[in-house]
């Protein structure tokens, strides 16, 4: 068994039926320690949850449980980053019975009612030329993109050096690319980060574009003020002085 002591902390996905959101585990927690935690997050009693542990890639889960539920670890289980844990309740009175947000059929007031409204941060906008009315747009534009340019420069964000995304501290990567990106909303630069662990959104390509090479969800695009360069080892090649009481 991997002691408290030495055990890292992993990052995985926590899913149940009303919530959705990346936590940190320590494989020296025990299975009741665990639901214990998992409890203020999914409002699930811990003897009525349900474990299933998905590991990236592969189809198909585990259920993780043990008749000595208060001895056994989460080591005793092939913990890998980024996994998905599901949990179930076995009552099913205790299911949430909103449905969900994609379900529901939303009102979209068409783009001409609402140009013609005259309360409104459009009408604010158009007032006041704030953004795209304000006549002097186009030389805020240009020294914008020229400030994001220095912001690169100061913050030396060259093309293979290592990075954190914060505030996270363990999303962790080389810089792969640093230029505009056409396909992408928005004016001026951004910064391609190949990352240590699945953690992103792509493959280096944007709307079938390549821009870098890395493995599907290795790759995520940010602008320049997101990224902070600086000796960030990958994670497990230096001490990890995590909170082992995270979740």
């Amino acid at each position: 068994m991997t002691s408290s002591a030495t055990a890292r902390d992993i990052p995985i996905l926590v899913t149940s039926s009303t919530t959705s959101s990346e936590r940190r585990v320590n494989p020296s927690w025990t299975i009741i320690q665990f639901k214990a935690k998992l409890e203020s997050i999914t409002g699930i009693a811990p003897s009525l949850q349900t474990l299933t542990l998905r590991l990236p890639g592969r189809s198909g889960g585990t259920i993780l449980s043990a008749k000595d539920e208060d001895l056994t670890q989460l080591a005793s289980w092939s913990l890998s980053p980024y996994a998905e844990l599901n949990v179930d309740s076995t009552d099913p009175s205790t299911a949430s019975t909103i449905p969900p947000l994609s379900s529901v059929q939303k009102y979209e007031m068409p783009i001409e009612t609402y140009s013609s409204l005259p309360d409104t941060v459009l009408a604010y906008k158009k007032t006041h030329q704030i953004g795209r009315f304000d006549p002097n747009a186009p030389e805020a534009k240009e020294k914008k993109v020229a400030d994001m340019w220095r912001e690169i420069e100061a913050a030396r964000i060259n093309v293979g050096a290592r990075c954190i995304l914060p505030p996270s501290t363990t999303r962790r990567g080389t810089v792969a690319f640093v230029g505009l990106i056409p396909e992408l909303p928005g004016i001026g630069p951004w910064i391609g980060v190949r990352l240590d662990e699945p953690a992103g959104k792509n493959d280096g390509r944007v709307s079938g574009k390549r821009y870098f090479d890395c493995e599907m969800q290795y790759g995520v695009f940010v602008r320049p003020d997101r990224v902070e360069v600086g000796g960030w080892k990958e994670l497990g090649l230096e001490e990890d002085d995590d909170d082992p009481d995270e979740i």
